[in-house]
């Protein structure tokens, strides 16, 4: 199927500030949180003429960005102009600034994946949907998200 530069934009705006949570997740700073979103929009825009509607859409996002975060993390070398980007989770005067700082700081101490699902159920979406994009079982998954709860609740207690 051929797409759009403006189906392009559509999708960009509905994903824009889910695609940035996760960039922002994976990443130590702003300017890198900037790479990682201009890369995996990139990303999404190359794969877009093979997309199949056979997979939703929002999870087929969401592996292209977790891919692209993940691949960062292997190699660290992803080179980009800056891009204007409208979410303000680095801003702490804001509620949402600081209340991503928080969750920024308390997701950091888990693996890559650990954090991967962390996200995808953050995101409200469902076991079946988090071990698509991740290639594990909607069983290990809440195995695991009760192994990261732990893991979590343990670490705010020791701070």
């Amino acid at each position: 199927m051929n797409y759009t530069d403006t189906e392009f934009e559509e999708l960009v705006r509905k994903y824009e500030s889910t695609i940035y949570s996760i960039c922002y997740m994976y990443s130590d700073f702003k300017e890198q949180t900037d790479d990682l979103f201009q890369e995996s929009l990139t990303n999404i825009w190359r794969s877009m003429q093979s997309y199949r509607k056979e997979c939703n859409l929002n999870s087929w996002v969401y592996r292209i960005t977790l891919n692209t975060c993940l691949s960062y993390k292997r190699k660290k070398q992803i080179k980009t102009e800056p891009l204007d980007i409208h979410v303000e989770l680095f801003n702490d005067s804001s509620d949402i600034g600081s209340q991503s700082r928080l969750l920024h700081q308390r997701i950091q101490c888990l693996d890559v994946v650990d954090r991967a699902i962390v996200l995808l159920w953050l995101e409200n979406m469902s076991y079946d949907e988090i071990g698509d994009i991740v290639g594990m079982t909607a069983k290990t998954i809440g195995v695991r998200l009760v192994r990261i709860k732990e893991k979590l609740k343990s670490k705010s207690k020791n701070k």
